[in-house]
């Protein structure tokens, strides 16, 4: 009898790896509490670890990609009022003297 070798998601290790990581839980006890093998998930985190602790992000949708571009519109917008304000200002304090 041959054995199944299970796989899993790349979301589903992401998910493990971060209760191990992101919210303390011990390797073995977060193995025992998903049914994997507690050297499976140790490779897991290790990998997360080795790659800078950074899991696979999901990519944007159509609206959050939408809504990205706007708000950084926006950001470029208000950094361009500030510098501005910055400028008035320090034209009229000199205008002051």
């Amino acid at each position: 009898m041959g054995s199944t070798r299970r796989s899993f998601t790349e979301e589903y290790k992401a998910s493990a790896v971060g209760l191990v990581l992101d919210d303390g839980h011990s390797i073995a006890e977060t193995a025992r509490n998903i049914g994997v093998h507690e050297m499976t998930l140790g490779k897991w985190v290790k990998k997360a670890r080795d790659s800078g602790g950074k899991r696979p992000e999901k990519p944007l949708s159509e609206s959050e990609r939408e809504e990205l571009i706007r708000l950084r519109e926006e950001v470029k917008h208000a950094r361009m009022e500030a510098e501005f304000a910055k400028k008035v200002a320090s034209w009229f304090a000199k205008d002051q003297r």
